[in-house]
């Protein structure tokens, strides 16, 4: 009798440490996952706050990047990110054809040879883009006129413009687009000659 009691004992302490050893795996278990789980959500913290991080200094960078843009450039990226045909969102360069590059006499929209070689070089500047591009070209004059005047004739000579790039480059015209300033944004005073003769001019926006 005594060694089935003793028998039995024994069999109750091994359960018994069995239990415990069972419920000290389990316990461990339960920390460990715990733990991974805790590891993992830090993990997604710190990539959702790295991804802000980015963002936020994209952001800086574009902010930047407008203020150091020209009003006819910021115009240009603000129409054209509008009608959604930007890839990027972004002023790949501007490029101004006044009285040293291309001369229009008062009055007067036709592109002469030295307008059409500026223009020449520039075409091969947007051919070397490896990105999709977009062209606004703006067509700007003295105030010698009206403003309805001005305005017509603002645009002639973007348009002019726009038909040699086509016509000569094979520039896409569904990838350019034109609009008239007329008179609105003179670069110099209407009251000299010289002046004058500055605010006669196309300027030539390519956004990315």
């Amino acid at each position: 009798m005594k060694n089935l009691t003793k028998g039995l004992s024994i069999t109750v302490v091994s359960v018994a440490l069995a239990s415990c050893a069972t419920s000290g795996s389990v316990d461990q278990k339960i920390a460990a996952a715990q733990a991974q789980t805790q590891a993992d959500v830090n993990k997604k913290i710190e990539s959702v706050a790295s991804q802000v991080e980015t963002v936020q200094q994209h952001q800086k960078e574009q902010d930047a990047m407008i203020a150091s843009l020209s009003q006819e450039a910021k115009d240009a990226l603000k129409r054209a990110t509008d009608a959604g045909v930007l890839a990027k969102g972004k002023v790949a360069f501007q490029q101004t054809f006044g009285e040293d590059r291309i001369r229009f006499k008062s009055s007067k929209y036709e592109l002469d040879k030295d307008a059409m070689a500026a223009l020449d070089d520039f075409a091969g500047k947007v051919k070397a883009l490896n990105e999709q591009y977009f062209i606004e070209i703006q067509g700007h004059t003295d105030d010698t006129g009206g403003s309805r005047y001005n305005e017509d004739l603002g645009q002639r000579r973007a348009d002019a413009v726009r038909r040699y790039l086509s016509r000569q480059h094979g520039l896409q015209l569904n990838r350019m687009s034109t609009i008239s300033y007329g008179d609105t944004l003179p670069v110099e005073s209407n009251k000299t000659k010289k002046g004058r003769a500055q605010n006669r001019r196309v300027v030539i926006v390519v956004l990315e």
